[in-house]
């Protein structure tokens, strides 16, 4: 079965194209699990990988869409949030809110509404590349229309 027939994928395919008919799921021969894979098989600058990182906080979970070249910072989400606590999110939680695997998690697609914060460094880059689904499954997007089919808060959330 090829990748792009898998659920995850194609419930993140449907989204992308409801949004724009031109945007399409891209399939890598090889492993975008991290940041850094993602970039060495797209040829391109390991911060415009956007890594998305699920934390569990007091009363839910909140989506963080990171630059590949940063590190998110517990700190200043806890403050957005105006909560006092909040953790990674364990592999089962993730896999339970968003319906997809670590690795493949796409912005776009959860099986659960989830709060969504996107670091303003990502804004630096023309393009973007975010997983649609699978750790081999990536799509291409501007910021601008990260932000659109989002409908995420930009935030300063990184270190």
């Amino acid at each position: 079965m090829t990748l792009l027939l898998k659920e995850p994928v194609k419930r993140v395919e449907k989204l992308l194209k409801e949004f724009d008919q031109n945007q399409r799921v891209i399939l890598l021969d090889s492993s975008a699990r991290t940041a850094l894979e993602a970039a060495s098989s797209l040829g391109c600058e390991v911060g415009s990988i956007v890594k998305s990182l699920i934390f569990k906080t007091e009363k839910n979970y909140t989506l963080c869409l990171v630059a590949g070249d940063k590190k998110a910072s517990l700190n200043k989400i806890k403050k957005i949030l105006n909560i006092k606590d909040a953790s990674m999110a364990s592999a089962d939680d993730v896999k339970n809110v968003t319906g997809f695997t670590i690795g493949g998690v796409s912005p776009i697609g959860h099986l659960n509404e989830t709060n969504i914060l996107i670091d303003s460094s990502l804004e630096r880059f023309n393009y973007l590349f975010a997983a649609a689904g699978h750790p081999n499954c990536v799509f291409k997007i501007s910021f601008k229309d990260l932000n659109k089919i989002t409908k995420g808060s930009i935030e300063e959330i990184i270190e």
